[in-house]
This record gives C-alpha cells, sequence and structure tokens, in this order.
C-alpha cells in the first residue's frame, strides 16, 4: 500500500504549516497530549497490579488465568510495537497517533465494565493494540513537532520522565482506585483518552507520508516471532523454562526472528530498516534501554510483593510507598535534560546506570525486620535519580540523526526494547526468586524437623507449642520471600551494571551534536 508523496523536509525538522496542519502549534499543549498519552499507556502496564486479588473475586478468575490480566497487556504491545511504528510512517504519525489513542479508550471502557474473564482480557489486548500504535508515534511526534535544541530537549526530557515514572504512578492509582472499585483502574483511561484524541489534530504537527509499501511478510514475521517470545517468556515466570508452553514458543519466537531478520536486510521498505541499528551509538542505547528496562520492571514487581506481604502494607500505602521513585525520575530529567547539551551522553548516561545499580544492590540487603524509611527509601530515590540520568541521553541518542522516514521505526524500536526486555527481566528473574525460595525453604523445613525430634510429644500436644510453630511458620514463610527476593536483587543490579558499562564503553555521540540535532541529513555513524 502506497502513500501520496515523498517528504522533502530534513531528518527531524518540524514539518511546515499546511491545511493539515496547526500553523503555529501551541508547543506546551502539543507537550501536554504526548505527555497524558505517554503515561497513559506505561502506566497501564502496572495500574491493575495491586486490583489483583479485587479482579479474582469479581470475575472469579483462576490463580494460573490471573496473570493475563498484566501479560496480555505487554503481549499485545510488545509484539505490535515495530507494526505499529512502520504504519505511523507511512500514513502519518498523528494520525496514528490519534487512531492508537481512541482504540486504548475503547478498550478502557470495555475493560471497565468488563463482565467476565474474556471480555476483561479481550479488553487488554486491545489496549496493547492501541498502545502499539500510539507509543512510537508519540515518540516521533516530538521529533516532528519540537524545534531542534532547548524545545526538544525539554519535551524528551517530559517525555522520558513520563516514562520512567509511569510504572510507579500506575501503582500508586492502582491503589487509589482499588479501594473505590478496581473497575476504575481501567475506566479512568477514558476521559483522558477521549480529551488526548480529540486534541491531537488539532495541536500536533502531522508529519508527510512516505513513498513505499507496508512490508507485510516483515509486519507478520516480527509480530509473531516477538509474541511467541513474550508469550514464552511470560509462561517461564509461571510454570517453568522446561515446560513445553515455555520452550516452544521461545523456539519458534526465536527461530521467526532470525528470520525477520533476514527478510529486512533483503527488503527495500524494511518494517525494521537494518540501518537504524547498525548505528553503534543508536544500538548500543536501544540495548541498554532493554537491559535496564528489565532490571527496572523486575524491581516494580519483587518490591511490590515485598512491601505488601512482609511489611504489610495495604494497597493504598503500598502504591505511595514508590512516590519517592516517580519524584526521583522528575528530578533528575529536570537535570539532565540541561546537563545533555554540556556533558557528554556516555558520561551522563554511564553515571545514572552506576547509581541504579548501586540503588538496587541496596535492596539485597533487606531483612524480615528491614523499615521502609532506612532501609527501601533510600535505595528507591536513588535508584529513580539513576534511571532519570539514562533515560533522556538515551532516548535522545536513539533518535539522533535518524532521517525523517525511519524515526517511526526508530522510536518504536526503542519502545519494543523497553517492553521485551520488562518480559525477560521479570520472566528471569521470577525463575530466580523461585529457585531460591524452594532452596530456603528446604533449608528451614530440615532445621524445623530437626528441632522438632528433640522435642518431647507430649510437649508437641500442647496449645502454647502450637501456636508457637505456627509464628514460627510464619516467620518462616517471610524469611523464605525475603531472601528469594535479595537473589532477584542481586541479578538485577548486575544487569543495571552491564547497561551502564555498555554506555560508557561504546556510546560516542558528542553532547553538542544533541543540541544540534536535526542539522544533519543523515544518520550518525560511530
Amino acid at each position: 500500500m502506497s502513500t501520496a508523496a515523498v517528504s522533502t523536509h530534513g531528518p527531524d525538522a518540524p514539518v511546515e504549516s499546511s491545511t493539515d496542519n496547526p500553523a503555529k502549534p501551541n508547543l506546551s499543549l502539543a507537550l501536554f497530549v504526548i505527555a497524558c498519552a505517554q503515561l497513559m499507556i506505561v502506566l497501564d502496564g502496572t495500574v491493575v497490579n495491586i486490583a489483583l486479588p479485587h479482579i479474582q473475586t469479581d470475575l472469579h478468575f483462576s490463580q494460573s488465568g490471573l496473570q493475563w490480566v498484566v501479560t496480555s497487556y505487554a503481549l499485545a504491545l510488545g509484539s505490535l510495537l515495530l507494526l505499529g511504528g512502520r504504519l505511523g510512517d507511512i500514513f502519518g504519525r498523528r494520525r496514528m497517533f490519534t487512531v492508537g489513542i481512541a482504540v486504548f479508550a475503547l478498550a478502557s471502557l470495555l475493560g471497565g465494565i468488563a463482565p467476565n474473564p474474556t471480555l476483561l482480557l479481550a479488553a487488554r489486548v486491545l489496549q496493547g493494540a492501541g498502545a502499539a500504535l500510539a507509543q512510537p508515534a508519540a515518540l516521533a511526534l516530538v521529533n516532528t513537532t519540537f524545534p531542534p535544541g532547548k524545545e526538544r530537549n525539554r519535551a524528551m526530557g517530559v517525555y522520558a520522565a513520563m516514562s520512567g515514572a509511569g510504572a510507579a504512578i500506575g501503582l500508586i492509582l492502582g491503589g487509589v482506585l482499588t479501594e473505590i472499585d478496581w473497575r476504575w483502574t481501567m475506566l479512568i483511561n477514558v476521559p483522558i483518552g477521549i480529551a488526548v484524541a480529540v486534541l491531537a489534530p488539532r495541536v500536533l504537527v502531522e508529519s508527510d507520508g512516505h513513498e513505499g509499501t507496508l512490508d507485510i511478510i516483515g509486519a507478520v514475521t516480527a509480530t509473531a516471532g516477538l509474541f511467541g517470545i513474550v508469550y514464552g517468556l511470560s509462561n517461564a515466570a509461571s510454570h517453568s523454562w522446561g515446560d513445553t508452553w515455555t520452550l516452544v514458543p521461545l523456539i519458534v519466537g526465536t527461530l521467526l526472528v532470525i528470520a525477520f531478520a533476514a527478510i529486512e536486510s533483503r527488503t527495500e521498505h524494511a518494517l525494521l530498516p537494518t540501518r537504524i541499528l547498525a548505528d553503534r551509538t543508536r544500538g548500543t542505547a536501544i540495548l541498554a534501554m532493554l537491559i535496564m528496562g528489565a532490571a527496572m520492571f523486575a524491581m516494580f514487581f519483587f518490591l511490590g510483593l515485598y512491601i505488601q506481604q512482609v511489611l504489610g502494607y495495604s494497597p493504598v500505602k503500598s502504591g505511595f510507598a514508590f512516590l519517592p521513585f516517580s519524584l526521583g525520575i522528575v528530578i533528575a530529567a529536570g537535570l539532565s535534560q540541561n546537563l545533555v547539551t554540556r556533558i557528554k551522553p556516555r558520561y551522563l548516561s554511564g553515571f545514572g546506570g552506576l547509581l541504579a545499580a548501586a540503588g538496587m544492590w541496596s535492596f539485597t540487603q533487606l531483612d524480615t525486620h528491614s523499615s521502609y524509611a532506612t532501609h527501601l527509601l533510600p535505595g528507591i530515590f536513588v535508584m529513580a535519580l539513576g534511571m532519570g540520568f539514562v533515560f533522556i541521553p538515551m532516548t535522545l541518542a536513539a533518535s539522533h540523526g535518524v532521517e525523517a522516514k525511519d524515526s517511526g521505526a526508530a522510536a518504536s524500536a526503542l519502545n519494543t526494547a523497553q517492553q521485551i526486555g520488562g518480559s525477560i527481566g521479570l520472566a528471569a528473574l521470577t525463575t530466580v526468586y523461585s529457585h531460591y525460595a524452594t532452596q530456603r525453604a528446604d533449608e528451614l523445613k530440615a532445621a524445623a524437623a530437626a528441632a522438632m525430634a528433640k522435642v518431647p510429644t507430649s510437649v508437641q500436644e500442647t496449645a502454647e507449642f502450637k501456636s508457637k510453630m505456627q509464628a514460627q511458620q510464619a516467620a518462616g514463610a517471610l524469611d523464605v520471600q525475603t531472601f528469594a527476593s535479595t537473589h532477584g536483587f542481586w541479578v538485577a543490579s548486575g544487569m543495571l551494571l552491564v547497561g551502564a558499562l555498555l554506555i560508557l564503553i561504546f556510546i560516542t555521540i558528542r553532547s553538542d551534536e544533541l543540541q544540534t540535532d536535526g542539522a544533519a541529513p543523515t544518520a550518525h555513524v560511530g
């Protein structure tokens, strides 16, 4: 399917006004629209987490089926992002952004009124599909709407802040809304989505359509491959790595992704042009975001469990426990959008990665007697600051020098990396968690059996002894969870360290290049 004309604009220059574009776009309102959309998309990955027990009771989900309330959204979003980015490149990013948000709002309404599990899961899949259309377009619209330099860097700062803080905000909002009714975790998106869809055509600059055909074979191969990988990883988190429904999707998905890479290298109008990943700086930025996204998603999962089950926090209190993460992201985003034009991105983001790794490492020291203020709060805030220093420079680096016709594909590659990274991290660290939980439980069971053997039978039958044993069992369960979680945090801190080292070693772009981004007609190489 072809579009009408080839763009004559420079690679990152704002599109000239036409009958289809605002004569003088209101940049503040445009930024508000993009930020609202990105926040909705990101927070919906976590907003239902705290509501899961209420959803299970209300809609009669099985324990094994409940995970799909979260996973179905990630599956659809992760597997369709590349296709969504390419559709924006061909048919116009503002158009795809508006359509995606409208679909997202409709899906949220359906999910909010869902009378049974089937409709709720279908709505979550549809939410993911809408997000896959809107999210890559949102990042690309920053390049087409905001002029290079201060304005674009400010917009990137806000965008990155929404990306980084969205998961934490989702947990807070999920806790608050669950206290009212879990359905509001869905319905809250409807008025916001309608407002964004109505405002978008009025305040955002449309990109020109580009000559070319939609890479149908590449789209099917990539979508099916990513679906298989995400499905397999998600299944591993709830079953095992040796399970048939883990291995088969992973193997088939991997083979399809390899086939996709081969197809794209030979296709003129590729879904993901190989030139996007061939740039050393851009490829490293995308890989680093994948690895660090994996660690961050795992942090939310394991800390959420610890806060609720070990510290005994309520849903609302658990949500607000992550507020310092959002605050740290906002502070670091504000600082980094100014520093990124003065300090080399490799040093700014490398420092951020090391800071985040230190914050994550602090969680390895938790035990059943740790307190939030003393042991959790500092680590959460330090990690948030670190991630804030990573997001903006790496987002700018990933989009630097991309030709206008490829900006949607580049944006979708970055977002796909983050989404797939989250799935990889959660699956891998859940496996680590399960291993050490089993190990610790066996140790405690053996110790308890040895101790019991020394207690006379007459004493074992007393009410006082039984009460004492019940208390020990409850304490043992908390000990198992904490022991397993801390080992997961060890792996996650290692992930962040690897990401930081990749940035420090392989990112070569200079700060002045980001300041004047958009002037060069070709991608920056090496």
